[in-house]
């Protein structure tokens, strides 16, 4: 209870201050695309470091299932673990609209371009995304000084330079709840597939670079 309840309210958090970030920006054009990006950088990074030593700190189905994928976290926790993901995320999608209303979708991630473009690109964020953790990381949990400000630096970057083009969610859980409360589907399967594609490449790599080790 206590993993899930830290995995629901980090990704309560990141949703909530990511997605409220993009909302506000197209209210007042204040926060800026580099505001955006640095807001959900910084949001994981001390969500990191208040949760990391908790439950991990996942706050992405993606990174659940890659942890699970490299034989670091037992499968008895993936399903709660992503349920609780989502939930964090749909209670702060439907705080951002009683908030704000059904601006900008909410923060829904939309192609800009192709939806094929998306979906590599995508999949090859949330890979570099995932490299990053594995190796910041020890077992299931992300630890140590360095590791929120590499991953919330990686995230903050990648976000950048490709959430134009392609939103840079890297997370089903950050595009599932905002697309569903706005009613903004159509792209939805490229956030829920790609990601957990990219996780998976990511973890076949880790294991040719580095020795692996099972958590009971």
């Amino acid at each position: 209870m206590k993993r899930c309840t830290a995995e629901a309210i980090g990704t309560f958090a990141l949703v909530f201050a990511g997605t409220g970030a993009i909302v506000i920006d197209d209210m007042t054009h204040a926060v800026t695309h580099v505001g955006v990006a640095m807001t959900f950088g910084l949001t994981v990074m001390a969500m990191i470091y208040t949760f990391g030593d908790v439950s991990g700190a996942h706050l992405n189905p993606a990174v659940t299932i890659g942890f699970w994928l490299a034989r670091r976290l037992p499968w008895r926790w993936v399903v709660p673990y992503i349920f609780a993901q989502l939930l964090g995320a749909f209670v702060a999608s439907f705080a951002v609209l009683w908030l704000f209303g059904n601006r900008a979708s909410l923060g829904a991630t939309i192609p800009a371009g192709s939806p094929w473009q998306s979906f590599f690109l995508e999949a090859i964020l949330t890979g570099l995304l995932m490299l990053v953790i594995l190796n910041v990381s020890t077992g299931p949990k992300e630890s140590g000084v360095m590791a929120g400000i590499a991953v919330g630096g990686v995230i903050g970057m990648e976000a950048m330079f490709a959430g134009p083009i392609c939103g840079a969610s890297m997370n089903p859980a950050r595009s599932i709840a905002p697309a569903i409360v706005s009613a903004q589907l159509a792209a939805l399967w490229i956030y829920v597939t790609a990601p957990v594609v990219g996780a998976a490449i990511a973890v076949l790599l880790w294991k040719l670079i580095r020795p692996c080790y099972e958590v009971a």
